[in-house]
């Protein structure tokens, strides 16, 4: 399992302005391929769905195709796929329509490792039914999400726990597959945030036991759009709201308005950029994305090594967080400069990275560091190499 990085980086146009994209925990950039497959489905004309025409029937198969892609990313079934703008939307969307069956007593189970589209969604979700939020904590300052507490905190009343499959900030990757095996246990629903981990590490949603698991494109060089994955059966007892005149079909119940087809054309194209990166891979396109993100797993975690210890080798820097597993995403502080100061130094330097609190809500809150600016985050992909990190270790060394 190998990358060819000299390959891969000259498929992405972005990459040519000399930038080192170390911003990829906020959303990819997008190879050529993705950009000709949108681009493609405006030039060969498309429709909306469901029409006698062709330029109908365009649009009919590049949704399937963009489900079945999807899919195949992720180990679920194309006809559970649910498709939106993005995946706060959906989460949203589920929330809504999942508490509408919860009553006073009931109760949620939340982390406070999650972004704050897995959390915020439910809470208010929660607040109108009368429900009870619970809360798993994170294990400070290492940054980890102990499994043995959900013990605790589900029971017979328990509707729905809500977790991450990676930190956005931290990297933490939690044993997701521990805390739904609890979960379904106490006869509650999972919804698993996997907008972090996906562009990180091979997906299978049945091995992480999500009942849910949603994902956005735009986190793995696709376009902005986000995905729900369930199973079609479960998705058939859920009662969103809906237009009179809109299909009650499972997944369309779920997806309101016109999709944006040209973006879905280049969903298909994302995963199958990304089923290519090994170049070795062979077999059916899930078995190729599973041997390509196995390769971008070892060569984000190298270059997260490198990066881990260039910056706890320089003065001044106080490092974020040491999960045992972790995405290669690492946040940092710098003595004597708020997070902002320290991200536009880098951008001097052609080093793009993020500062903030990133979403990550609660998380800040519990480190103590939210209203203080938090911090800054630099994350790690396929198309980022050595002299990204060398760069950003550089930019880092000069503030004094």
């Amino acid at each position: 399992m190998t990358l060819d990085l000299v390959s891969i980086r000259a498929a992405y146009p972005a990459l040519r302005d000399g930038h080192a994209y170390l911003d990829g925990a906020a959303g990819t950039q997008v190879p050529e391929s993705v950009i000709s497959a949108i681009a493609g489905a405006y030039e060969g004309g498309i429709g909306n769905v469901g029409g006698a025409f062709p330029a109908s029937a365009r649009s009919d198969a590049i949704v399937e195709a963009a489900r079945r892609a999807v899919a195949d990313l992720v180990g679920g079934d194309p006809r559970g796929v649910v498709l939106g703008p993005n995946m706060t939307t959906l989460t949203y969307r589920f929330a809504y329509a999942l508490s509408r069956t919860w009553r006073t007593g009931d109760e949620i189970v939340l982390s406070r490792l999650d972004h704050d589209a897995n959390v915020r969604p439910w809470v208010q979700a929660a607040e109108r039914a009368g429900a009870t939020v619970r809360w798993a904590e994170v294990d400070l300052p290492a940054g980890e999400l102990p499994a043995e507490q959900y013990d605790t905190l589900l029971g017979d009343r328990t509707r729905l726990v809500a977790v991450t499959a990676a930190s956005n900030i931290l990297g933490t990757m939690p044993d997701v597959a521990a805390i739904t095996r609890r979960a379904h246990d106490a006869g509650a629903l999972t919804y698993v945030d996997g907008v972090h981990a996906t562009p990180h590490t091979p997906v299978d949603v049945t091995a992480f036991g999500a009942d849910f698991y949603a994902t956005s494109a735009y986190k793995w060089s696709g376009p902005h759009i986000g995905a729900v994955v369930a199973a079609p059966a479960l998705l058939e007892t859920i009662r969103p709201d809906k237009l009179a005149s809109a299909t009650d079909d499972v997944p369309e119940r779920f997806e309101t308005g016109t999709a944006p087809f040209a973006d879905l054309a280049g969903v298909t194209a994302a995963v199958d950029h990304l089923a290519g990166l090994d170049s070795g891979a062979a077999g059916t396109r899930r078995e190729r994305v599973l041997a390509s993100m196995a390769a971008v797993e070892t060569h984000v975690q190298a270059e997260l090594v490198h990066l881990l210890d260039g910056l706890a080798a320089l003065p001044g820097v106080r490092l974020i967080g040491a999960p045992r597993r972790r995405t290669a995403t690492v946040y940092f502080t710098v003595d004597g400069h708020t997070p902002r100061a320290v991200a536009e130094h880098l951008a001097s330097r052609g080093v793009n990275v993020w500062n903030g609190h990133n979403y990550a809500w609660e998380l800040t809150a519990a480190l103590g560091i939210r209203d203080q600016g938090s911090a800054v985050r630099a994350g790690l992909v396929h198309y980022n190499d050595r002299s990204d990190v060398e760069r950003l270790l550089a930019a880092v060394s000069e503030l004094r």
